[in-house]
């Protein structure tokens, strides 16, 4: 379980641009669960994981896994833990190093090592496999430097190289936003497997109603730093959830 407990972030405290955007927020993630968390621009969606992921530190409050806190620990520590795949294709890999390169990085995440210290011919047959397993023919480009590749080839060789070292806590961070609806559909199809397979615990922050429904177990929606609702998609139908959200949202910017 991720546990989040009474949780404080304020930006630019004690300024005219000081922005409270969670006060004592708590929150639990279950394992072999896919939660995914929407809201509008603003809502502390992409904070919430950039302290899950220690990018950034809370002020007050504790994040723990497995009973563990995660709190102690600095971002390049917490990675061991912590997988994570971006809304731009780009920043899961190393554009200039080929789909090799790439792989023997993330099978050996949170080591020391030199490239020519990585690259075995005895690991090459193992990479090939688990490039197939994406049925992208990447296996047959292993040579291909990835900025060549295309922005659904590049996000699934990232998501594959997240999942590799099998995590606890998988983060996807918007990770089809970037792509055309065909290519996004085909990455949350690639995503579902991969989760499926590990079981990982996985938290997705999403604008995609119909992603939220077909491939989560749980969706939260945020607003303000706050849990607006909280629901099993078992129950939902998209047009549920849009109904919902979109009733929040104008009652709660009325609000305001």
């Amino acid at each position: 379980m991720l546990t989040i407990k009474k949780l404080s972030k304020t930006f630019y405290p004690g300024t005219e641009e000081e922005n409270k955007v969670f006060q004592e927020f708590s929150l639990d993630f279950q394992e072999n669960q896919c939660t995914a968390i929407l809201g509008p621009n603003g809502c502390g969606k992409s904070t919430l994981f950039n302290l899950i992921s220690g990018k950034i530190i809370q002020d007050q409050g504790d994040i723990s896994l497995e009973d563990f806190s995660l709190s102690k620990l600095n971002e390049e520590d917490r990675a061991k833990y912590i997988g994570k795949v971006n809304q731009d294709p780009s920043k899961g890999v190393s554009p200039s190093l080929t789909v090799l390169e790439n792989m023997f990085i993330a099978r050996h995440k949170g080591e020391k090592f030199s490239l020519k210290s990585l690259v075995k011919k005895n690991d090459i047959e193992e990479i090939k496999e688990e490039l197939r397993s994406l049925n992208l023919n990447l296996e047959n480009k292993l040579n291909t430097p990835v900025k060549y590749l295309s922005g659904g080839q590049r996000q699934s060789l990232s998501l594959l190289m997240a999942t590799l070292v099998q995590p606890k806590v998988l983060l996807l961070d918007e990770h089809t936003a970037a792509l055309d609806p065909k290519t996004s559909r085909l990455v949350m199809e690639k995503t579902s497997e991969l989760i499926e397979s590990s079981s990982m615990m996985t938290l997705m922050i999403t604008h995609n109603l119909r992603n939220a429904v077909d491939f989560a177990d749980r969706v939260i929606m945020l607003d303000k730093g706050k849990v607006i609702f909280d629901l099993d998609t078992k129950k939902l139908s998209e047009r549920d959830l849009e109904e919902l959200y979109y009733k929040n949202l104008e009652k709660n910017y009325n609000a305001a």
